[in-house]
């Protein structure tokens, strides 16, 4: 995968230096543009990086798949400086759209002149661990043959919390907090209130968007409205493809109240809790100042500023 991977840049850097497109050192502004999507595991977001694969060709842009080794959120600081050196020089990946499981980075730190277009999508965590307890167990329909990690293990999700099982455990909740806090070491460890307050603090300032996983056909037509270079045709593809809903956990059964009641009395739950019901408020606050609702259909508003008083008057 590597070596196909290598020669897929290859061949694209050689087509920008036959094709003379970007022989100066500059970029267009619109251009000079590049969006991280740091996906947080089973939140749909392979169904999100879909559309921007289908998208990519027609709407002139590059996607890239950022895959760290087991998966690792955490990247060792010399990646750091390798990864933003990358995003931030690597012109004939402009304009670029990066996504991986990686934790949130901040590029101000590296001294960098722009730093990229953060978005992300986060879940309820007790119905994201569910879906990923079952997916390490029975895979999905995205890609049916591969073995998972768990495979084999047919006990239930109620069956695990019941018998106080590892893969169900509490603690098994702290993913998408020290995913949005980032790779400071406070922000892994299990229940820390500072790295919840952190990751509150980058939401709200350093992520242009950040949706839910239970109103993604909302998320992706506000991202259409605000950055349609990239996301052009993004609502009407995700509302009549096939490849945007491709993704779906097999043989997953949801969980009793007496299991969800359980979870629920965990300070992890109430802190991871607490987090997505911000992001769910901001979400819902952006949409409510973007959208007006007609006959059950959302619509994007129009312009809605005009500049007036402009002096010195022109002759």
């Amino acid at each position: 995968e590597r070596a196909i991977a290598r020669h897929e840049v290859r061949e694209i850097e050689q087509r920008h230096t036959v094709d003379g497109p970007r022989q100066d050192t500059t970029l267009d502004e619109e251009d000079d543009v590049v969006i991280i999507y740091n996906r947080v595991p089973k939140t749909a977001s392979t169904s999100f990086t879909n559309i921007a694969y289908d998208l990519c060709a027609k709407n002139k842009y590059h996607v890239l798949h950022i895959n760290t080794t087991k998966n690792n959120p955490v990247m060792s600081l010399q990646d750091q400086v390798r990864f933003v050196k990358n995003v931030t020089s690597w012109k004939e990946m402009k304009p670029g759209f990066y996504h991986g499981h990686i934790s949130y980075l901040d590029f101000a730190k590296f001294g960098v002149k722009k730093k990229p277009i953060y978005i992300n999508v986060i879940r309820d965590p007790i119905e994201r661990l569910v879906s990923y307890y079952y997916f390490l167990r029975f895979g999905d329909d995205y890609r049916p043959g591969l073995r998972r990690r768990k495979q084999g293990d047919k006990k239930t999700f109620d069956e695990c919390v019941a018998a106080g099982g590892s893969d169900c455990a509490p603690e098994k909740l702290w993913l998408q907090i020290p995913f949005f806090c980032g790779h400071s070491s406070e922000c892994w460890n299990v229940g820390s209130r500072w790295a919840l307050e952190q990751a509150k603090y980058n939401l709200i300032n350093e992520y242009f968007l950040v949706g839910v996983t239970e109103e993604l056909e909302d998320f992706i037509m506000l991202l259409e409205a605000a950055l349609p270079r990239f996301f052009r045709g993004a609502t009407e593809l995700y509302r009549t493809g096939k490849k945007s809903h491709l993704r779906k956990t097999t043989e997953k059964k949801l969980p009793t109240k007496e299991t969800i009641a359980k979870l629920q009395q965990s300070e992890i739950w109430k802190m991871e809790n607490e987090f997505y019901e911000f992001a769910l408020e901001q979400f819902q606050f952006v949409r409510a100042h973007a959208v007006r609702e007609k006959d059950g259909e959302l619509y994007i508003l129009a312009q809605n500023f005009f500049y007036e008083k402009i002096y010195p008057k022109s002759n």
